[in-house]
């Protein structure tokens, strides 16, 4: 029985805090080297609780990379202003994943620098967040161009984004916003990708269309 004025936590908060707890500590430790010991003790509860809700260290790293990978997903997906132009929908979207890896800095770590590296099975559980956030990025570019052979522009997006905040999150310089990385990126990436694109409206004839260094204000 709890102990007078003591307060029964829900399973749900209570996963959550050994999630945060354990991706915090892979984060920082690193898969190999973390313990459940320290992610018990992060979590301000016993090791055989983890096991308990978690059944094992295995389990535990999966379930924070799918915690982490849904969140990002979302985070672009609601980030992209529906009915906008092709531009300030790539633009959003790009706003919305670096603020999203920039708010969330041990997060990202698990998915770019942790799993992809340990191996099988957590790389195959972070390829199919990129390729969702792939085919995202393609129908985004096919919508705005009226073209369906946009794979390779999606996937080249898509990597530069990620080594970017990659870079971001290991940089000792100041932290760049999000609103930097997403400008560094299309201002990089733009020139290609207008090159597909119809001329903005009162162009003359045989205009590209052209990155106007929109912001998330403007």
């Amino acid at each position: 029985m709890p102990a007078a004025g003591s307060r029964r936590v829900p399973r749900a908060e209570r996963e959550r805090q050994m999630l945060d707890a354990a991706v915090a500590t892979f984060a920082r430790r690193g898969y190999r080297a973390a313990s459940m010991d320290e992610i018990a003790e992060a979590a301000g509860v016993s090791k055989p609780m983890v096991y308990l809700y978690l059944n094992s260290k295995d389990e535990l790293f999966t379930a924070c990379i799918r915690r982490e990978a849904d969140a990002l997903a979302a985070a672009v997906r609601d980030a992209v202003e529906e009915g906008a132009g092709p531009e300030r929908q790539l633009w959003s979207g790009l706003l919305g994943f670096f603020e999203h890896t920039a708010a969330h800095p041990d997060g990202w770590t698990v998915l770019y620098s942790q799993a992809r590296t340990v191996g099988e099975p957590f790389a195959a559980e972070v390829a199919v967040l990129r390729a969702e956030i792939v085919d995202f990025v393609a129908g985004l570019i096919a919508a705005a161009c009226g073209s369906q052979d946009v794979a390779g522009y999606a996937h080249a997006l898509v990597g530069a984004a990620e080594s970017l905040a990659g870079w971001a999150a290991s940089s000792p310089s100041p932290a760049l916003s999000g609103e930097d990385l997403a400008a560094t990126l299309m201002n990089f990436a733009w020139s290609g990708l207008a090159a597909l694109l119809p001329p903005p409206a009162g162009s003359p004839p045989g205009a590209p269309a052209a990155w106007r260094g929109l912001s998330s204000r403007g």
